[in-house]
């Protein structure tokens, strides 16, 4: 395969997005977009008229015959917009949350595998040049054995009082601070630390959402026996943008890593390193790959050619697979039935 023929469908913020970046790919041929509004479907006639359009994400995958799709809708439709095309034999990169619901989430995971199909899910911080550096630190055992950690996400997202309309606002919808916030904080446990098995001690608070979460808190067990501490906050108005923060902490020091760079603290000196005792810094520019197009942040660029690449050939080792999603979705759905018995 030389060119990718690719169809998104929903194309809210997200999609534009995706659209955008996987535009500049030369091996890639946008063919067709879906979306259940009028008036985006009318302004992309008008603007892109060589651009198939459709409401129906069923006709454009029979139409237009993709060989992948971006799927940006709301979670809630994600399974079975995933199945039908695994049906088709396509090729899916699908947003998080992935589902919302971890036996559809597993489901389709291993569906894509039996078919040998590639599947990604949008859980972009496995693409960011900070935390797959502190992935490197953990690997070498830069810092000795994992003691606890704490995994952390600020926004200011939820600002005042909400009235429980839109997709946004409704838990069976993929809504609420834990699916669409601490999602990205278990996956970031998951993919530095190890697979969380187990949580405990979960709280859930409404702030300014009426239906939904807009903060949670739990304590996470990983399959390795390392626990740590969950903390999400989505109505924190000293936050102007979404941060992920994590803290490591092991027997030869610790680290301080958030997606602009890294604070090492050393019991010892590593020479392979050159780290001192005390504390280290390292600067996401002292450690950034550059990528040909820039949206919103090198890591998302970075995740969408990696998929096409994926299809290419060009790549052989899956970075953020379907399974990948699948456990962050038991995670979160372990804290939902956690926070019901607290």
């Amino acid at each position: 395969m030389d060119k990718v023929k690719l169809g998104i469908i929903g194309m809210g913020r997200m999609g534009i997005t995706h659209y955008s970046i996987i535009n500049s790919y030369k091996s890639v041929d946008i063919v067709a977009v879906a979306d259940a509004s009028n008036l985006i479907l009318d302004v992309l006639k008008k603007y892109i008229p060589q651009l198939g359009v459709y409401k129906d994400y069923k006709e454009l995958i029979d139409v237009e015959k993709p060989d992948a799709i971006i799927v940006c809708t709301p979670p809630v439709s994600h399974f079975e917009i995933c199945e039908y095309a695994c049906e088709k034999g396509i090729h899916v990169f699908c947003e998080k949350p992935f589902t919302v619901s971890p036996v559809d989430a597993q489901k389709l995971s291993e569906a894509f595998e039996a078919k040998g199909l590639i599947n990604q899910v949008g859980y972009v911080n496995r693409f960011n040049d900070a935390f797959t550096f502190t992935r490197k630190l953990v690997k070498e055992n830069v810092i000795g054995d994992i003691i606890r950690f704490r995994s952390e996400m600020f926004s200011c997202t939820i600002s005042k009082k909400e009235e429980g309309e839109g997709w946004r606002n409704k838990r069976e919808n993929g809504g609420g601070v834990t699916y669409e916030m601490a999602s990205h904080a278990i996956d970031l446990v998951n993919y530095l630390i190890g697979t969380v098995g187990s949580v405990q001690g979960t709280v859930m608070t409404q702030v300014y959402s009426k239906v939904v979460e807009d903060i949670v808190s739990s304590t996470l067990r990983c399959s390795n026996d390392v626990y740590g501490t969950l903390y999400v906050n989505w109505c924190d108005k000293s936050y102007r943008k979404p941060s992920n923060k994590l803290e490591i902490f092991g027997h030869k020091g610790k680290i301080l890593v958030d997606q602009h760079g890294i604070k090492i603290f050393m019991n010892e000196g590593n020479d392979q390193y050159g780290y001192h005792i005390g504390w280290n810094t390292i600067y996401i520019t002292d450690i950034f790959t550059p990528v040909p197009f820039y949206v919103r942040g090198y890591e998302f660029t970075r995740q969408l050619y990696y998929f096409v690449d994926l299809i290419l050939g060009l790549r052989e080792e899956p970075i953020c697979t379907f399974k990948d999603g699948a456990n962050v979705l038991q995670s979160i759905h372990g804290m939902f039935k956690d926070n019901l018995k607290n």
